[in-house]
């Protein structure tokens, strides 16, 4: 009998360690559930960036060794401690208007770029405002131009549409135009005016879609003096290329897009 009692409080004890024991180990592990997560950018990433677009895209006017504003903006990013790598993949081409790109966006290649694309950067706008003074050289007047707006306007929330229909969580950017055309067209004063009013149109556009930015430049020419203009007073510069890079990248860490 006393054998008896003596197992008895044996496994008492045994099991209040035991419950102990138990308790211990759910109070760890509820410790363990309420530490916060790691922050997104804890382990740093490849990020894959697709431009498109025309000449600016393309690096026209820059020197050789550089392809317009991506090299700058490549090294801006890869800055970051959530980026890894940042891939650039260039589609930009000479001349590209926005009727161009709206094709040339359907091409297979451009595509399935877009559908991988973590984000999407396009220059376009310039070359349509040049096509309207190609038009009428012999009659410029702003109502030309304000025709073409409405098209343009058009034509870009295709693009956009496009682009989100190919990819839904993409960042999409804009770049704005500038107004290197009062160099032929310095009798025409409303010229600042048509720039200010396509650019407003590009940004009300990107506005209305989400997770998508517009990137005004125009400022950058106008009230910068330095030289930013290739040989041709048409395509920025190297130096023009690299202040471009970094109002992107500015405005891109200010609506965090990436």
């Amino acid at each position: 009998m006393k054998k008896f009692a003596f197992m008895a409080i044996i496994f008492l004890l045994w099991c209040s360690g035991c419950a102990s024991q138990n308790e211990h180990l759910s109070i760890h592990e509820t410790a363990i559930s309420k530490k916060p997560l790691p922050p997104s950018d804890f382990v740093p990433r490849d990020y894959i960036i697709v431009s498109v677009g025309d000449s600016l895209t393309q690096g026209v006017g820059s020197d050789e060794e550089f392809g317009g504003y991506i090299p700058f903006l490549k090294e801006d990013l890869e800055k970051l401690k959530g980026v890894n790598r940042a891939e650039f993949i260039n589609h930009g081409k000479r001349g590209n208007r926005t009727d161009h790109l709206l094709k040339r966006l359907q091409e297979p290649a451009v595509k399935a770029d877009i559908q991988r694309a973590d984000l999407v950067i396009m220059t376009i706008g310039g070359n349509d405002v040049m096509q309207v003074f190609k038009d009428n050289l012999l009659g410029l007047e702003i109502n030309k131009f304000i025709a073409a707006e409405k098209d343009y306007e058009k034509k870009l929330n295709a693009i956009f549409s496009l682009i989100r229909s190919y990819n839904e969580e993409a960042g999409i950017v804009l770049v704005g135009i500038y107004n290197p055309f009062i160099k032929w067209f310095s009798d025409i004063k409303e010229m600042d005016q048509i720039v200010n009013n396509w650019n407003r149109v590009s940004a009300e556009t990107a506005e209305s879609y989400p997770e998508a930015l517009f990137v005004p430049v125009d400022d950058i020419f106008k009230d910068n003096e330095e030289r930013l203009l290739y040989t041709d007073y048409f395509h920025p510069n190297t130096r023009g290329y690299e202040l471009i890079a970094e109002r992107i990248y500015d405005m891109l860490s200010a609506a965090e897009l990436l």
